[in-house]
């Protein structure tokens, strides 16, 4: 008797988790051109009409993804962002998106992979002295948190001023702290590769413009997904305002002081402003504006047990926090959509969550069928800049061939990994205030 027809839920599962398990294998031939082979700091007014397909085929299409079931309410029609996604932060369902993998400046955004990657690496009680060269290059222009040469900070007070004000001068400490900015830019590529966050090449830490620097809606969905699993993230992105150290001064005694001065989270669905109010269960994430970028966002709200990731870059509407009300209205469709629309993608897991998955049973003997010998490294561990010309400086089109008939392969074979939920534990979730 023929096979039963499978939904459509459970085709995407098998497609994108086995578009997963190749990108283990060769993500540069997945993904979109390199940015040195094209991009710049003002991208076309249209996005390329071929795009990465890191999540699935459909988020690889220009234009607006969505399958409305029955009872689903529309998208909301007065959406201007160049790009933006909505997608379920724990199962990684992305329930609709526009352009979800065109490369776009990202502004301040890139400060969650930033923080994704440098967060760890020290505890919250490390002291810092700031020397003149910890704030040497900062961009002109840029977000500032106050941090002067010659006093000390505290680790918490240099991520405070990261998350609330979006502070280059903390990016920049924080990262001659880390070795410098080179080494620092250099560990964030990789770990983009690890996410397989594959249209991203960073340039500058603190998201500043810079040629070829480069995102997209759906990477940087991925860096606040992955960002949330950490404590100290979800605190920081959650916290909407904080008391940071002041100057050194002396009075007429020469006593020496510092008075702290208070901070406010810029993220106007977190602390709300004139015409936009606090988003109801919002829980941060991150925003950002530049020249080049516009203004960017990426947020993270509860309802219902639900938890929501939207990113909307670049809102073509020159109106006052347009992004946030973008991004407000996403929320509530996503939130009304939920469990009634068929997702067209998902959130990628890590390089590493995929390799440590165990092998599905091809029926065949160990070291057969789908054994690759694949350490891992690929892009993370040399250059992570999807689309790089292979080792043997082939443009990479044969591998691609190669890969796709490896993928009707595996979905003859009906090979796939399961999508492993990513809980979010002890999320600060934040309430309308009274």
């Amino acid at each position: 008797m023929p096979a039963p027809k499978k939904t459509g839920r459970r085709a995407l599962s098998v497609t994108s988790a086995a578009l997963t398990a190749l990108l283990a294998l060769a993500p540069a031939a997945l993904a979109a051109p390199s940015p040195s082979a094209g991009a710049s700091a003002s991208p076309s007014a249209t996005p390329p009409a071929s795009m990465s397909i890191v999540g699935g085929t459909r988020l690889g299409k220009p234009g607006t993804q969505v399958d409305l079931a029955g009872g689903a309410p529309v998208l909301p029609k007065d959406l201007t962002a160049r790009s933006w996604i909505v997608a379920d932060a724990e199962s990684g369902e992305v329930l609709a998106a526009h352009n979800a993998h065109w490369r776009l400046a990202p502004a301040s955004t890139l400060k969650m992979l930033f923080a994704d990657t440098l967060l760890p690496k020290w505890p919250k009680t490390t002291r810092h002295k700031v020397a003149p060269s910890d704030l040497a290059g900062i961009g002109a222009g840029s977000s500032m948190v106050g941090v002067k040469e010659g006093e000390t900070y505290s680790v918490h007070d240099l991520w405070l001023g990261v998350f609330l004000r979006s502070g280059n001068d903390a990016v920049h400490v924080l990262s001659a702290m880390n070795g410098g900015v080179e080494n620092t830019v250099r560990e964030m590529n990789e770990h983009a590769g690890e996410l397989q966050a594959l249209d991203t090449y960073v340039v500058s830490p603190d998201g500043y413009d810079a040629p070829k620097q480069v995102s997209s809606a759906y990477d940087l969905t991925l860096f606040a997904r992955s960002g949330l699993q950490k404590k100290d993230f979800r605190e920081y992105a959650s916290t909407v305002s904080a008391e940071f150290p002041g100057e050194t001064e002396k009075d007429e005694k020469g006593v020496t002081s510092r008075k702290p001065f208070e901070i406010q989270n810029t993220n106007r669905l977190l602390s709300g402003a004139s015409d936009v109010d606090v988003y109801p269960g919002i829980a941060g994430v991150k925003n950002g504006n530049t020249t080049n970028a516009g203004s960017t966002f990426t947020g993270v709200a509860e309802q219902g047990g639900r938890v929501l990731l939207v990113t909307v870059m670049n809102p073509a509407k020159d109106e006052s926090n347009e992004v946030y009300k973008e991004t407000a209205r996403l929320f509530d469709w996503g939130f009304q959509a939920a469990g009634k629309v068929e997702p067209v993608g998902e959130l990628v897991a890590p390089r590493s969550a995929v390799q440590a998955s165990p092998a599905p049973d091809t029926g065949a003997p160990a070291g057969e069928a789908g054994g690759t010998g694949n350490t891992g490294k690929g892009a993370a561990g040399t250059n992570p800049v999807a689309g790089a010309p292979a080792a043997n400086g082939s443009s990479g089109v044969g591998t691609a061939a190669g890969i796709a008939g490896g993928l009707l392969v595996l979905l003859a074979g009906g090979v796939f990994l399961i999508n492993r939920k990513w809980p979010l534990p002890d999320l600060v979730r934040r309430r309308t205030r009274p």
